[in-house]
């Protein structure tokens, strides 16, 4: 059973559909990474705009006050529209991830069939060597020999033409 050149082309476009998986992959992860950072910069930015306003309080200045105070609801605002697309790109994540994992698991399994079909053809060719050889001792010897023997009775276990059959000894 030979590997045939369609197992290996699956296995290469597989390979291929592979790669694009993990890169869509890694673009997922990248988004979900930077919303994720985008949230966190809105939760310092809230916890700015508190400070300000704390702050505000001992100083006694208007502006900075307002100012924290918008910094803190905008912040929260950004949080909340943040929240259902980090939602989003998480399930998108997941989506992605088991796209990547399904097609690994097709690359492996073809892997595995090739390698499984390489080791029997290996095995099967070393048999049908071996039967080349068993069939080539088989035909030698079975062909005629040149030399001829005289079955003598109660002499079959010695060769024909010893020295001793010559000398008429028994």
């Amino acid at each position: 059973m030979a590997v045939s050149r369609a197992m290996r082309r699956l296995l290469q476009v597989l390979e291929v559909q592979e790669e694009e998986c993990r890169a869509a992959m890694e673009l997922a992860r990248a988004e979900f990474r930077q919303l994720e950072q985008a949230l966190s910069r809105s939760v310092e930015r809230e916890r700015g705009g508190r400070r300000l306003v704390a702050a505000s309080a001992v100083t006694g200045e208007i502006t900075d006050r307002i100012a924290g105070i918008e910094d803190a609801r905008t912040a929260r605002r950004i949080a909340a529209a943040l929240a259902p697309r980090i939602a989003e790109a998480e399930l998108a994540l997941q989506s992605r991830q088991r796209e990547f994992l399904g097609k690994r698991i097709e690359r492996r399994q073809t892997e595995t069939l090739i390698e499984e079909a390489g080791t029997l053809e290996k095995v099967e060719a070393g048999r049908r060597a071996q039967r080349d050889v068993d069939d080539w001792f088989l035909s030698r010897r079975s062909k005629p020999s040149n030399t001829r023997r005289e079955e003598i009775p109660g002499n079959s276990h010695r060769p024909a033409n010893s020295a001793s059959q010559r000398a008429g000894k028994s």
